[in-house]
């Protein structure tokens, strides 16, 4: 066969593959009648990641699973906009990293708002402003996001879903090279993770500082002299060359973040479980607390410890475990962790990233 023979082909494909796409959306759409009739939640982050995962674990290539799922993301976003385009809060400005973990969790056909502050993600998840919320939660280099940590605490909002983002930085410009560069612009944050970088390749040039990464995108927009550091999806919100890729010293530098919502999520067999507790100041009150789940093999991921606020020197605990509430194994370790805690929250049980 020649190349037109393979265009050929690929356009008969491409045909069938949008008449199947497009049946789907019919099915989607009568799922979502039935959903509005017997009043149940529009998204489903269990059954979209039983999806996903069947589907990796069948793909016989050559696409790699990377791609699976990026496509799917996207055909699952149009589906369930169909049904009704979710509203989601996520700590803006646009085309921060948290916006752009929004668009990779929810797919592009969902409908995004940025917040000021997490708090605000929190109070719009709350005041039914948004259907969701997308906030980070720790950073593999900085460490915990405190905000969120104690925001979590008090908020009526569950932890639905997760995801982790390699943090890569780029530097922007309209600009043909580096020459032409005159100053540097970016958050603070992003300053500091090139600052090597920068140091060899730019030792000259200043560097300033503004409020976002999104907002020295928009500078280098206009103005050649200006190279900005920000995202790739900054470049293409606001039209800016990428005019050197990667350019953070560290590159295994990653944010978590989290997914809240109003809705628990349903298990998956692949979940994982939040909890805040406190517990009694005495020797072995840990071990006691962690006993259960020992006993049991679950397997603890991550915990962390953050001052209380209702007493100085108190301090409470965030503990992260494979499995789901819902689960037998996990329901009988949490009732004997509350017997052995002054307070015990779960914070949610959703699908592991």
């Amino acid at each position: 066969m020649n190349l037109d023979d393979w265009r050929s082909r690929i356009n008969d494909l491409d045909n069938q593959i949008l008449h199947l796409l497009n049946q789907r959306a019919e099915a989607a759409l009568k799922i979502g009648d039935l959903k509005r009739r017997h009043d149940l939640p529009y998204y489903a982050p269990a059954r979209e990641a039983e999806i996903v995962t069947r589907l990796t674990a069948g793909n016989p290539g050559p696409l790699p699973p990377d791609t699976v799922r990026a496509v799917w993301r996207e055909i699952l976003s149009g589906c369930r906009a169909l049904e009704r385009p979710l509203a989601v809060s996520y700590l803006g400005p646009s085309a921060t990293f948290t916006h752009q973990a929004a668009l990779r969790h929810f797919g592009a056909a969902s409908r995004f708002t940025p917040a000021r502050g997490i708090v605000d993600v929190f109070d719009d998840v709350e005041r039914g402003r948004a259907e969701y919320g997308v906030v980070p939660v720790e950073n593999s280099t900085e460490g915990a996001v405190n905000v969120t940590f104690d925001r979590l605490i008090d908020s009526e909002a569950v932890i639905c879903g997760e995801l982790s983002l390699a943090i890569s930085q780029h530097l922007l410009s309209a600009g043909r090279d580096l020459d032409a560069v005159k100053v540097v612009v970016s958050h603070p944050q992003a300053l500091a993770q090139c600052r090597e970088w920068l140091a060899q390749h730019l030792p000259d040039t200043p560097a300033e500082e503004v409020t976002s990464t999104a907002a020295a995108a928009e500078m280098a927009a206009g103005d050649v002299s200006v190279a900005a550091i920000a995202s790739e999806l900054a470049a293409e919100l606001y039209g800016v060359p990428v005019l050197r890729r990667r350019i953070e010293d560290n590159p295994n530098n990653v944010t978590r973040f989290l997914v809240i919502g109003r809705h628990p999520s349903e298990p998956t067999g692949q979940d994982k479980t939040s909890i805040v507790f406190a517990m009694r100041n005495e020797p072995g009150a840990l071990y006691r607390v962690l006993e259960p789940f020992a006993r049991r093999s679950v397997n603890l991921t991550h915990i962390e410890s953050r001052p209380a606020k209702f007493r100085p020197w108190a301090f409470v605990l965030f503990a992260d475990f494979e499995g789901h509430r819902a689960t037998a194994t996990v329901a009988a370790a949490l009732n004997e962790v509350e017997e052995r805690t002054l307070f015990l929250k779960v914070l949610g049980s959703y699908p592991a990233a």
